[in-house]
């Protein structure tokens, strides 16, 4: 048996990218799969190459966006993938809309989504996990503005989450999965070595060429499908091109 075989899986921002790789791992392992994204035409074409996935076009920072997630598929993995992209600027030469981005996107929608969790909506043993990043450990690069806070605002929702869900006798799993390095092909990567790059003044190219131990977004989902199937320690972890391991 497949190990999600059966099993209810809904990736919030699961259009694109890394919440793309998040659903299809998800479908390879049994899942009946919701995707959730906002550009109905992606995901009008996710699923004509995915038959058999569902999908719901909806804003995650809606206020009503769990509740018509979880009318539309009552998850027993909840995975929230959904996020801006990095601003890309010096700070001096940020606005305030832009250095929050990563805030009212990132961080609000895993609040809406996990706030909803703690009020009953999922049924005891669900697991709930948040799409970090490395920058959340590492601090990330000076001119990502508010991104790298956001992200470690995500890792502490999933920590303050798993213990209001143990004081209430919920019975849920949140964790927050990091992928350690940034990640070429997707838009948060590619806008993002693009940015790093320019403000070190070196070629794209050659800021790639000093990474190693580098992840792909396949990795991650695998990482995601390894987490909600085991009974890993601890509510904070990273993956990274040499696998999943508890964070630091």
């Amino acid at each position: 048996m497949k190990p999600l075989q059966n099993q209810n899986v809904v990736v919030v921002g699961g259009s694109r990218g890394v919440g793309r790789s998040i659903v299809e791992a998800a479908l390879d392992a049994g899942a009946h799969v919701l995707a959730v994204a906002r550009g109905a035409d992606d995901l009008k074409q996710f699923a004509w190459e995915r038959p058999g996935l569902k999908t719901l076009a909806i804003d995650a920072t809606a206020e009503a966006a769990p509740q018509a997630v979880f009318d539309a598929l009552a998850p027993d993995v909840l995975v929230v993938c959904a996020g801006a992209l990095a601003p890309s600027a010096p700070i001096q030469e940020q606005s305030w809309e832009v250095f929050s981005a990563n805030w009212e996107m990132d961080v609000k929608a895993s609040f809406l989504f996990c706030r909803e969790a703690l009020k009953g909506r999922l049924k005891p043993g669900a697991r709930v996990l948040l799409i970090a990043s490395g920058a959340a450990i590492s601090g990330g690069p000076p001119n990502s503005g508010g991104y790298a806070g956001a992200k470690r605002m995500q890792i502490f929702l999933a920590g303050h989450c798993q213990k209001e869900s143990d004081r209430l006798g919920l019975g849920l799993r949140f964790m927050a999965l990091s992928p350690a390095r940034i990640m070429p092909g997707t838009g948060v990567g590619d806008r993002g070595i693009d940015g790093i790059a320019a403000y070190m003044g070196i070629r794209p190219a050659d800021f790639l060429a000093s990474m190693s131990d580098m992840q792909t977004p396949a990795d991650v989902g695998r990482a995601v499908v390894q987490l909600v199937t085991g009974k890993p320690q601890g509510s904070s972890f990273t993956v990274s091109g040499s696998g999943l391991a508890a964070a630091a």
